[in-house]
């Protein structure tokens, strides 16, 4: 209640003042034409307001939404090999382990694999906290990598095909119905959640040696 009445004031705040400013503005530039200054005021303010409540209906949502914390890992013995990838879900005081493998495949493949597998479990949109050790991954998503690729009909910017154009269109199928919060960890150090994914990962891959 009390964040609606806070809303509700940043709403008429965003209306009236700049509005009021502009049509000031306008009233100067076109002087004894009041109609003409609120039309020019309201075709320069309305894309602005647009552009505010759609960012603080996403806010909004967000506050709805579970935060779930996921880490995840992969491995590979020979790249292209047996491989394996592994993930922990946490929610409150709720965790899930989870992995699997495949008999021929890319470290890589196995980074995507575990956060899209991990991110399929979830069955309501999301605000996740996803730890992993691949730049790969991580690089992909937060600095906008993947989707151009996408967008270049997952080409590289330097020309080159993308590679695992199948997984990655899967993720970012998933990134746009959860909100990603993007960590790089440094793998095979003192975190013990990462420790244990490169476990599950590595326990996999052995099953197809």
């Amino acid at each position: 209640m009390h964040f609606l009445k806070i809303l509700l004031v940043l709403i008429l705040l965003i209306k009236l003042l700049p509005f009021c400013l502009i049509y000031s503005i306008m009233l100067i530039r076109y002087p004894g034409r009041s109609l003409l200054a609120g039309e020019k005021a309201a075709d320069m303010i309305l894309p602005f307001e647009r552009r505010l409540f759609e960012k603080i209906w996403e806010t909004w949502k967000r506050r709805k939404m579970k935060t779930v914390t996921i880490y995840t890992d992969g491995a590979c013995s020979g790249n292209p090999g047996p491989g394996g990838w592994g993930a922990i879900l946490m929610y409150g005081a709720h965790k899930k382990e989870l992995s699997g493998g495949e008999a021929n495949t890319t470290n890589n493949r196995m980074e995507l694999t575990a956060v899209i597998q991990a991110l399929s479990l979830l069955k309501e949109p999301c605000v996740v906290e996803l730890w992993s050790d691949s730049k790969y991954v991580i690089d992909g998503l937060s600095k906008g990598w993947a989707r151009g690729w996408q967008r270049r009909g997952w080409v590289k910017s330097d020309k080159k095909p993308a590679l695992n154009p199948d997984l990655w269109e899967r993720l970012l199928e998933l990134e746009e119905i959860h909100t990603l919060r993007y960590h790089w960890v440094k793998g095979h150090a003192e975190n013990e959640y990462n420790n244990r994914c490169d476990e599950l990962a590595v326990a996999e891959s052995r099953k197809y040696k």
